[in-house]
């Protein structure tokens, strides 16, 4: 395990580096003036120009991105047209709207998409998990087709559409609910709960009806396996069969793609976010592409890269824990 972690390690370093390598050449050598984009459209071209000379723009594009990554690795100084700023490592620039390190603002919105992911997560797991289950092990009946029913459904609405309803049938019309906002765990653990509830519960039901899909196919193919009818032949009941044994050979797909989802949503819940309201790193990328703030786009990516290479990690050790027949290499 730990050879394989070492190994793993550095592969994603080199994943890394090669998506800033691709990340940075697509957004900084499109065309566009930046810097007018930066000073508005009212600025002269004096100001502009000073502008430009503030952000390092007219450096060969090679040189930005090893400037690039010095603030990494060692940290970066920006000029603030008054003074000098310092960005401690890992720097991932300067936001040209806020005049602020990018990676203190990643780290300020991290516990909002945190706090929605992980219950999310928590969630869909619960409802994918044990739908897919109960329509294995009910195949065939009334149960089955409902719930075969329900998954297509939710797998095919989109989640502002399941947010909206929530939103008009739990907050407006009923309310039952206060409209969805952020409140830090620490600050008032209730709050927090309420207030993110009906996000998590729209991200659930969408990402809930892919694993109810995933989960009973996998448990009718292991159900159909030669050691399934042995166990079978030998008295064991069918709830014993598949709680004991059929369920670790079918949850095993359910663990790499969970990591995969839970990694990529870490990078930013954009729709999500943009429909409740949450300023987490979603609505950060919005923002920040409007506004055409090149570094938040960069460490946005270069976060949600880190995540899902992370979770890629995390998914190859716990699926061959999960099944014994797995190698890590």
């Amino acid at each position: 395990m730990t050879g394989f972690l070492l190994r793993r390690l550095g592969g994603a370093v080199f994943v890394l580096l090669a998506l800033s390598v691709v990340v940075y050449l697509v957004f900084y050598a499109a065309p566009g003036n930046v810097a007018q984009i930066v000073c508005g459209e009212r600025c002269s071209p004096a100001q502009v120009a000073q502008v430009h000379d503030r952000l390092q723009l007219g450096d060969p594009i090679y040189v930005q991105y090893w400037h690039f990554l010095q603030g990494l690795f060692v940290g970066r100084d920006f000029s603030s047209g008054v003074g000098v700023v310092h960005c401690d490592a890992p720097c991932l620039g300067l936001s040209y709207r806020q005049d602020s390190p990018v990676t203190d603002i990643l780290v300020n919105k991290l516990p909002v998409t945190g706090s929605l992911v992980i219950g999310a997560f928590v969630l869909w797991i619960l409802l994918g998990v044990g739908t897919g289950l109960l329509s294995a092990w009910k195949r065939g009946g009334a149960i089955e087709r409902t719930l075969t029913g329900l998954t297509l459904i939710g797998f095919s609405t989109p989640v502002f559409v399941i947010g909206l309803v929530l939103i008009i049938v739990f907050c407006s019309t009923l309310g039952w609910l206060p409209f969805p906002q952020y409140t830090p765990f620490s600050d008032n653990p209730e709050q927090w709960f309420w207030g993110l509830l009906l996000p998590w519960i729209s991200l659930a039901l969408i990402e809930s009806a892919k694993y109810a899909r995933l989960v009973r196919s996998s448990m009718l193919e292991t159900l159909a396996e030669d050691h399934v009818r042995t166990f079978r032949a030998y008295g064991l009941t069918e709830r014993a069969i598949v709680g004991k044994h059929a369920l670790r050979g079918a949850v095993a797909p359910v663990i790499a793609l969970s990591a995969l989802d839970a990694g990529s949503m870490f990078g930013g819940a954009v729709l999500t976010e943009s429909l409740f309201g949450i300023q987490g790193i979603g609505k950060l990328l919005v923002d920040s592409v409007r506004q055409v703030d090149l570094p938040v786009v960069v460490g946005v990516v270069m976060t949600t890269g880190f995540f899902v290479v992370l979770a890629n990690a995390v998914a190859d050790a716990l699926y061959a824990m999960a099944d014994r027949r797995v190698v890590l290499q």
